[in-house]
C-alpha cells in the first residue's frame, strides 16, 4: 500500500518466504489481483477492495484454467453475456488453488465470439464474490488428502459492470500482464529452497565430491534464476510487459524446484514422510515430493510456458 516498485517488492517477497511467512492466504491479491484493480479496475473496486488487501484481510484466487483446455486460456468456454447493469457468467474453472478459503476470483470469460484470425480476441475479465448466488466450488483432494485445488461452477452468475477490469475485449491483455507478475517472482524458485539448505547443512562443511557438485550445480542455477527474476521486476516497474521473459523464468524454476527432492535422496540418503504434525527434515522431504508436481500447472503447464518462449523468439 505504499506504492513502492516491483525491485522493492521483490526484497520483501524473498525475505517474507525465507523467514517462513504466512503468506499464501492473501498471496494472490498481493502480487498480482490488487495491482490489476489499481491499474485497470473501476473507482468502486478500487474503493471496496484495495484496502483490504492492503490490510491482509482480502484473500483472492485466479479463474483462468478450465476443464478440457487447461493453460490455453484462450480456449477458454465461461462466457458472460450482457444483461441489465452488469453480465451473468456461466462455466467452470479448474485447478483453482485455494478458491475455498478466497473471498473473490478474477474470472476470465468469453464476452464476444472467438475471430478464426485473432483467437485471443473476446475475452473479458471480471471481479465476481465467491459467495455470490450461483456459484459452487468443488474441492479436489490429492493423494494424501491435502485439499489446495478446486474446481468452481458459474450458474448465470451476476458481474456488474463496475467488476470488470479494463475494458470489454481487453482480458488477453489483462491476463499477460497479470502472469507476468505470477510467474517471475521469487516464490517461482523458492518454493523449495528450505529443502536445500537442509542438503547443505546436512552435507556438513567439507562434502564429497559428488556432494559437492550436485549442490554447486544448484546454487549456481538458484542464482542464475533471481538474477533473470530481478531483471523481470525492472521491466515492470518500467511497465514493460516481459510475458516471454517470464514463461521463461518459470519454466526453468519449475525444473529447478522439482529437481531438489531428488537431489536430497541421492546425497542424504533419506526417504520422505508424510506427517501433518512432525517438521523434520524425513517431513519436508514429503511434503515436497507431494507438492512437486503442482508446480508445472500452477502459473502455466510446461507446454504452454515453452510454446510462449518460442513465439516470443520467433521461431513459432
Amino acid at each position: 500500500g505504499r506504492g513502492r516498485a516491483a525491485l522493492e517488492r521483490h526484497v520483501m517477497t524473498e525475505e517474507m518466504l525465507a523467514g517462513g511467512a504466512p503468506v499464501g492466504a492473501h498471496w494472490v491479491a498481493d502480487r498480482q489481483s490488487g495491482h490489476q484493480i489499481l491499474h485497470h479496475g473501476s473507482e468502486r473496486a478500487k474503493r471496496e477492495i484495495l484496502p483490504k488487501i492492503c490490510a491482509g484481510t482480502c484473500f483472492f484466487g485466479i479463474g483462468m484454467s478450465e476443464p478440457d483446455s487447461g493453460s490455453d486460456l484462450a480456449a477458454a468456454r465461461t462466457r458472460a453475456v450482457q444483461v441489465d447493469g452488469g453480465w451473468r457468467i456461466t462455466g467452470r474453472k479448474i485447478w483453482t488453488s485455494n478458491a475455498h478459503r478466497a473471498h473473490y476470483l478474477i474470472v476470465l470469460a468469453r464476452t464476444a465470439a472467438r475471430s478464426d484470425s485473432n483467437r485471443h480476441a473476446g475475452l473479458s475479465q471480471f471481479i465476481v464474490p465467491l459467495d455470490a448466488e450461483g456459484i459452487e466450488v468443488r474441492p479436489i483432494y490429492n493423494l494424501y488428502g491435502g485439499h489446495d485445488f478446486n474446481e468452481v461452477v458459474f450458474d448465470g452468475v451476476f458481474a456488474p459492470d463496475d467488476m470488470m477490469i479494463g475494458e470489454e475485449g481487453s482480458g488477453w491483455t489483462m491476463v499477460t500482464g497479470e502472469l507476468a507478475f505470477e510467474r517471475s517472482g521469487p516464490d517461482r524458485f523458492l518454493s523449495t529452497v528450505q529443502l536445500l539448505l537442509e542438503i547443505i547443512d546436512g552435507s556438513g562443511p567439507d562434502p564429497d565430491r559428488m556432494a559437492a557438485v550436485e549442490i554447486g550445480r544448484k546454487v549456481a542455477e538458484l542464482a542464475t534464476l533471481r538474477r533473470m527474476s530481478t531483471s523481470i521486476a525492472g521491466m515492470l516497474d518500467r511497465d514493460l510487459r516481459p510475458a516471454t521473459e517470464a514463461a521463461l523464468v518459470k519454466d526453468l524454476g519449475t525444473a529447478f524446484e522439482q529437481s531438489i527432492p531428488e537431489v536430497a535422496r541421492r546425497l542424504l540418503a533419506l526417504e520422505p514422510r508424510i506427517d501433518r504434525e512432525d517438521a523434520d527434515l524425513a517431513a519436508l522431504l514429503g511434503h515436497t515430493v507431494v507438492a512437486a508436481p503442482a508446480f508445472t500447472i500452477r502459473g502455466g503447464t510446461r507446454e504452454i510456458l515453452r510454446g510462449m518462449i518460442a513465439r516470443g523468439l520467433g521461431l513459432r
